[in-house]
Formats: C-alpha cells, sequence, structure tokens
C-alpha cells in the first residue's frame, strides 16, 4: 500500500471535519465531490448555497448533498465568530464592526470554526494566496506551544528504495520562511519530524541538518547557524535523532557517512531533511521532483496549532484530494 492510500485509509477510518473555504472553485468542488463519495472526511463548504448547487450541477456532481454548506452571510454562527474575532484582535485596533466584515470572508469564517472546534481542519490556495491562507489562520489559531514560525515539508515518493525510509523522504522548510534563525531553524527541525510520524509514518524519524559542510569540514557563519540549530533541536526534543551539520551525501549514503560522519545515528540513514534556509529547499525540492522523478506531496503547512493548509493555483483535483486526506490526519494528531 502507497503512502498516499494509507492516509486516505487513515482519513476514512475516523472522518474529520475538513473546512473548504474554497467552495465555488471548480478543483476544490470536484476534489470534495469524491471525497464525500469515498468518505474521506466530513466536508464543510463555506459560500452560498444555491450557488455551490448550480456549480455542483456545471460540473455533474453527485454527492455534494452530503456536505455541510454554510453561508457566512446568513449563519446563525457569524455573530458569534465576529465576537470571538473581536476578542482576539481588539488589541490590534479591531472594532467589533469590523469584525463583524472580516468574518464573511470564508477563510476567516472557517478558521473562527476551528477556533470554536466546530471544525478540525481548513485547506485553501487554489484561489487564494499563500499570504491569505495563513493570515487568518495566525491570526485566530496560532502558532503551536513553542513555536513560533510555520514552515512547510514536503514528502518525496523517490524511484531509490535503498535512501530514506524505503524510498520515502519527507523534507523541510520548503515554502514558508525564507532565512530562518538557529531557533527557528530547530523548530522546522522538530516541527518536520513529527510531520514524518504522522503524515509519512515513519516509526523513527533521523533528521539531518543539512549544509555545505560535514562536521567542521569547512567555517561559515550559515554553518554555525545549522550546528546552534542543532543543539536546540537536540534541547527542543531530546529523544529526537537529529545530526548535523551534514552535507546531503553523508546524510543519505552509508558509504560516504563512514568517512565523514562515523558513530553518527543518522548520517547515512537520515530520512528526515531539513534545508539551511528555503531557497536552497526550494530549488533542492524542484530538483528532486523534475529531474529525480520523485512523486512531490505538499507542501504540508506545520507548526500552526491546528491543521490549515495552503494549495498551489497551479494544484490539479487530485492534489486537493490527497490534501483533504492530509489534513484530516493532521488533525487526528493535532487531538492527542
Amino acid at each position: 500500500m502507497s503512502v498516499l492510500d494509507q492516509l486516505v485509509a487513515r482519513a476514512q477510518s475516523c472522518k474529520q471535519r475538513i473546512v473548504l473555504p474554497e467552495a465555488l472553485e471548480e478543483r476544490t468542488l470536484i476534489a470534495a465531490d469524491k471525497a464525500l463519495a469515498d468518505g474521506l472526511a466530513e466536508i464543510i463548504l463555506i459560500g452560498p448555497r444555491s450557488e455551490i448547487f448550480e456549480k455542483a450541477a456545471q460540473f455533474g456532481l453527485k454527492n455534494i448533498d452530503k456536505a455541510i454548506i454554510i453561508d457566512p452571510a446568513n449563519s446563525e454562527k457569524s455573530e458569534e465568530y465576529a465576537n470571538l474575532l473581536y476578542e482576539l484582535r481588539k488589541n490590534k485596533g479591531m472594532t467589533l464592526e469590523q469584525a463583524r466584515q472580516v468574518v464573511l470572508n470564508p477563510l476567516y469564517f472557517g478558521c473562527l470554526m476551528i477556533k470554536s472546534g466546530h471544525a478540525d481542519g481548513q485547506i485553501s490556495g487554489a484561489a487564494s494566496t499563500t499570504a491569505d491562507t495563513l493570515r487568518p489562520a495566525l491570526q485566530i489559531i496560532k502558532c503551536s506551544p513553542g513555536i513560533t514560525c510555520v514552515s512547510g515539508a514536503m514528502l518525496f515518493v523517490t524511484q531509490t528504495p535503498e535512501y530514506g525510509d524505503n524510498g520515502v523522504l519527507v523534507v523541510g522548510d520548503v515554502a514558508v520562511t525564507p532565512m530562518p534563525n538557529a531557533s527557528e531553524l530547530a523548530q522546522i527541525a522538530v516541527c518536520t519530524a513529527k510531520t514524518a510520524k504522522s503524515i509519512a509514518g515513519f516509526a523513527e524519524p533521523k533528521v539531518a541538518m543539512l549544509s555545505f559542510s560535514t562536521k567542521g569540514s569547512a567555517r561559515h557563519e550559515v554553518i554555525d547557524k545549522v550546528i546552534e540549530a542543532t543543539r536546540l533541536a537536540k534541547e527542543m526534543a531530546p529523544e529526537l535523532k537529529v545530526d548535523g551539520e551534514l552535507q546531503a551525501d553523508a546524510a543519505l549514503v552509508p558509504s560516504v557517512a563512514k568517512g565523514k560522519a562515523p558513530g553518527s545515528e543518522v548520517a547515512g540513514n537520515a530520512n528526515v531533511l531539513i534545508f539551511p534556509n528555503i531557497e536552497v529547499g526550494n530549488i533542492a525540492y524542484k530538483l528532486m521532483q523534475r529531474l529525480g522523478r520523485a512523486e512531490a506531496i505538499g507542501p504540508i503547512l506545520q507548526g500552526i496549532a491546528r491543521p490549515v493548509n495552503d494549495l498551489s493555483r497551479g494544484c490539479s483535483v487530485a492534489d486537493v484530494y490527497n490534501m483533504i486526506a492530509i489534513t484530516a490526519c493532521q488533525a487526528m494528531d493535532s487531538k492527542l
């Protein structure tokens, strides 16, 4: 069974309430229809009911009537959510009247549902920017305890079973924090290891903090940041197997690791790779995807107290469907 098949099966086993605030977007609505048909999750669509059903008929969809459909303009919860948003944002200058207007935005409405315990996760981005997806999540749901930065992990299913966990690797950050400091990089490492367990199903994440040096083979301030981040990650999660600084070959190839990092529990066996900044991460993952023909799943947002995920505006129906499964699995783990 593939990683995605496992995620789908797990999501089906314990249906979570997943909000799709871009309910009138074609790919999102088609994916919602398939998710409802497959029993993947309890789907909550935000938008005008009549327009959603008009779109569903246009696309030939048969299962949208199984979704919960909420229009913020006439929802009985809108005033409750406006008051909640006002309490959360009044110190930033928001008035109650402004909150009432903001609640009409489906992305905010969905996050307020999650904050109120009326939903378990949210997915947007097919028709919105990453900033629009993250802003309500950070203002309303906020970061997990002990975490100050959001990051994006990518799950790779490669054609090289000798590396990672039978060819599967989880990497981060590839999507959110451009230039993390040592503390943020440590947080990214710990969060990505958690994603590796909950999404990729790794029994034991082995985290390599990547650089262009292995164990002092070069000297530079950017290497010092990785070394400090490794130390901080070990403090944050003493049980986690994490090592650095490591070059990519030392992290992945046992024969190279023996010469460059002898005695390391991670070197040569890493299944989680942490990039020193988003520039490196984004370039590396696209090269892995295109030249290495690895299947890329994500990015999966991490560090938020409850799951909110971002899609690419170039996403496919399959991408939306898979992200529903991923978000459902994240929601289950966030309750533990």
